[in-house]
């Protein structure tokens, strides 16, 4: 094992974790989760069978990851940010043959208590703001926030607001071309 788990996290025979990665106080990490190198489970975190986590992802405390999520590499989950992969749940009727994928592209941030509702994929680089409801596709580089979220801005991949519209400069160095519906990296 060249992961660490602490003694009070269950993680089911079948678990796939990568190389340095670190599951914290009372995470359960299903048996068919694949998880990549170099992640963090806060406390609390819950890992379906059928997840698939990248490299460099960071989950913090009291974060579900159900069945149908993918979190692609450097993936941050802010604490108690909800995922869902039922569009129309009822306690009385199954329906885990619907289950929604939902895709979590590379270096996106989902902000503390924020809902992603199944179904739906969340561009590279992508920030959903604090609070905020996701029910559709996000652009990579774009700043959601609100109920239902609406795009506010771009975002730099080194979590900066980009300001402003053509060839812009991030105080990173990082250059872009934004127009009215695109964040594209020079």
């Amino acid at each position: 094992m060249n992961y660490t788990v602490h003694p009070t996290a269950i993680v089911d025979e079948g678990a796939q974790i990568g190389e340095g990665s670190r599951v914290w106080h009372w995470v359960h990490i299903c048996g068919g989760a694949r998880i990549g190198e170099h992640c963090s489970f806060g406390q609390n975190v819950f890992v379906g069978n059928d997840v698939v986590i990248g490299n460099n992802v960071k989950v913090q405390n009291n974060v579900s990851v159900y069945d149908a999520v993918q979190l692609d590499d450097d993936v941050f989950c802010g604490p108690s940010m909800v995922f869902t992969n039922v569009y129309n749940p009822r306690s009385a009727i199954t329906r885990r043959n619907e289950y929604r994928k939902t895709q979590v592209c590379r270096g996106a941030t989902l902000g503390a208590n924020c809902t992603i509702v199944c179904g739906v994929t969340i561009g590279e680089y992508a920030f959903v703001g604090a609070g905020a409801v996701i029910n559709r596709d996000v652009p990579p580089y774009a700043l959601m926030l609100g109920v239902p979220a609406r795009q506010r801005g771009w975002m730099c991949k080194c979590g900066v607001q980009l300001k402003g519209k053509g060839e812009l400069r991030c105080e990173c160095g990082t250059e872009y071309r934004i127009d009215e519906s695109s964040c594209t990296p020079l």
